[in-house]
């Protein structure tokens, strides 16, 4: 966003709190995305307005981008963008709210000037999840993924499909539970998916609809959730054969390798345009697109094509995969992530998500180069964001402002454990499979209140205490038995081409199969595996 839109003289994150600490006044944070709608209209109103400009000359204004410091955003988002968030010179939150107008700022600023001018940093107070509790351990057992079903069974909108009242997002990873373990669930969701989110002229869906019966679209489009949705739909069409899933992942992998193709990865996302955005193509302008690359949006969109890539041999699909992941390598430095070039380093989600794209392009690609950067990927994030009790940090403790005070962010969390699972599972190793344990059990002790945007934690549960289907496969990747063992209908599956084994070899846990010769014989050898 351009500056002179509101002709404040912003503050970045650090630079700001150091002016601030320097003349001892308050913060005005505005926390806002390339993106959002609602953040570039209050900056055009509300922002501004002569007299906002003026009382905010007893502030401090700092402008953040939320998608390119998460840190910032996670500690400081106040349940949507904007964000309009009041500080202390150290970082301290005094108050906050979204969106405001003229005359709500205006007496927001107010009573903000008066209780510093009354107070001053003694009135700054950090939020409860910044706190030092301690976490909510205990087993990491078979129940967990029950009680989850049950979770997802009871909030389940029979009406409209989805699993909450309003607002209504996909849900992608708790679709892909529900596909296991409820799929008349998971199927009504996707229809509603399919039907309300989906763009029906350019491909890729929009970001969430506002209403319990998924009216009210919110038509913004983020590469790592349009990236979630494919795989998702890649995997229903594995698990039914549905050609619409088909259709409908087909559309998605066009919107992303177009649109939202830079020219070596993918772009961050796309803003929603003006209102023809949404007409006929002949009729309409495009939104716009920033084209910053995350690292952690394009290793969700790797996995995605390749998972895509796995089921229907769509060369087009593996091939911009490669390429983002030859941009993906140049982010990483001794298994260190950087968020974007020039960007944070080390935050456990990108490195989360970095490593489940490396140990796909193993499965899919029979890449053993993708498997030293997972491993190299899995040790960093072990040896720098792993405290004692099993828990990952969700980056470096440094940092101005509440940046120094580490979160522990469950989803994230278990997106990890799942990611070294898959790592132990390809290799052998047991020190992942160790940590994943550790870092699933310092939240089992909650479990019984995880809802149903949690479910990934009951899909990592189920993984680790169960017995989830390995297939090792002599041939190499991209052989027919490979090829089959990928379509095994099971997508939390793991799967290893080129392995020390004559044909295919199925196992689950200590029971293994016959090795099998040929797809047929394989898909019979999975079958009596499971057989009761």
């Amino acid at each position: 966003m351009d500056d002179s839109v509101s002709e404040i003289d912003w503050y970045g994150w650090e630079t700001g709190l150091a002016a601030a600490r320097e003349r001892d006044d308050p913060v005005m944070l505005f926390l806002s995305a390339a993106w959002c709608v609602d953040c570039a209209e209050m900056e055009r109103t509300t922002l501004s307005n002569p007299q906002i400009r003026a009382n905010l000359e007893e502030f401090i204004p700092i402008r953040v981008d939320a998608d390119r410091r998460p840190r910032v955003r996670d500690r400081y988002n106040m349940g949507g963008f904007p964000s309009t968030v009041f500080c202390t010179p150290d970082g301290r939150i005094l108050t906050g709210t979204t969106q405001l107008g003229i005359e709500g700022l205006r007496s927001v600023l107010g009573r903000v000037r008066e209780v510093w001018d009354d107070r001053g940093a003694d009135a700054g107070r950090i939020p409860r999840a910044l706190r030092a509790d301690e976490p909510p351990a205990g087993e990491v057992s078979e129940g967990i993924e029950g009680q989850l079903v049950g979770r997802l069974e009871s909030a389940f909108d029979t009406q409209y499909g989805g699993w909450s009242d309003a607002p209504k997002f996909p849900l992608a990873r708790t679709i892909e539970f529900a596909l296991k373990r409820d799929r008349e669930a998971a199927r009504r969701t996707l229809e509603a998916v399919q039907t309300h989110l989906q763009d029906d002229y350019e491909g890729g869906f929009f970001r969430y609809a506002a209403n319990r019966d998924w009216s009210d679209i919110s038509h913004e489009k983020l590469t790592d959730e349009n990236a979630a949705l494919l795989r998702t739909f890649a995997n229903a069409y594995l698990a039914t054969g549905e050609e619409a899933y088909r259709e409908t992942a087909a559309r998605t992998v066009e919107y992303l390798t177009t649109t939202l193709w830079t020219g070596e990865a993918f772009a961050a996302s796309q803003a929603p345009g003006p209102d023809d955005s949404y007409r006929a193509p002949e009729e309409r302008t495009d939104p716009p697109v920033d084209g910053t690359v995350y690292a952690g949006a394009n290793a969700l969109a790797i996995d995605a094509l390749l998972a895509y890539h796995a089921y229907t041999d769509d060369e087009d699909a593996k091939r911009f995969a490669q390429r983002a992941r030859s941009h993906l390598e140049g982010l990483i430095d001794g298994g260190r992530v950087a968020h974007y070039a020039g960007g944070d380093r080390g935050l456990l989600s990108d490195q989360a998500r970095v490593l489940r794209a490396f140990t796909t392009a193993r499965e899919v690609l029979g890449d053993e180069g993708s498997l030293s950067s997972a491993r190299s990927v899995a040790d960093h994030t072990i040896e720098t964001l792993r405290v004692e009790d099993g828990r990952f940090r969700d980056g470096p403790v440094e940092g101005a402002g509440l940046l120094s005070y580490p979160l522990y962010p469950l989803d994230t969390t278990a997106e990890l454990a799942d990611g070294l699972l898959d790592l132990a599972l390809i290799t052998g190793e047991n020190r992942y499979r160790s940590v994943a344990h550790d870092a699933l059990a310092a939240f089992a002790g909650a479990s019984d209140r995880l809802g149903p945007q949690l479910a990934e934690y009951g899909t990592a549960v189920s993984r680790l205490v169960g017995e989830p289907l390995v297939i090792r496969v002599g041939a190499p990747a991209g052989s027919d038995l490979h090829r089959a063992a990928l379509r095994i209908a099971d997508h939390e599956a793991v799967v290893v081409p080129g392995a020390d084994c004559e044909g295919a070899l199925a196992s689950a846990g200590e029971r293994t199969a016959q090795p099998a010769a040929s797809p047929a014989e394989l898909e019979r050898a999975v079958s009596a595996l499971f057989a009761d």
